[in-house]
């Protein structure tokens, strides 16, 4: 399983750890992902996703799962995420 965000495609990032002498190692900064069910309004049900710490509070900021996606531009937005989206503009035109 990869180490991505679901909605916002957040991954692993690469740096050095940095010690005194200044010697420089390569190391990996991985995202703070939870896994979540959150709840949709349009669709009625609950959608189980991996997100980050940092997704999930933009999300309830947002005022829940459907106000964050229709408002996200496709681009930001992971594959599973824009096929979400897909479905909420669905149920809400119906």
């Amino acid at each position: 399983m990869a180490r991505r965000c679901d909605l916002t495609g957040k991954g692993v990032m690469v740096g050095n750890n940095v010690s005194h002498a200044l010697n420089r190692t390569r190391r990996r900064f991985l995202p703070n992902l939870v896994n979540v069910t959150l709840l949709s309004d349009a669709l009625n049900r609950g959608i189980k996703l991996r997100v980050s710490a940092a997704a999930l509070r933009t999300v309830e900021h947002r005022g829940g799962l459907d106000a964050f996606l229709l408002k996200q531009s496709d681009d930001t937005l992971s594959p599973l995420a824009q096929g979400i989206k897909k479905e909420i503009r669905a149920a809400l035109a119906a």
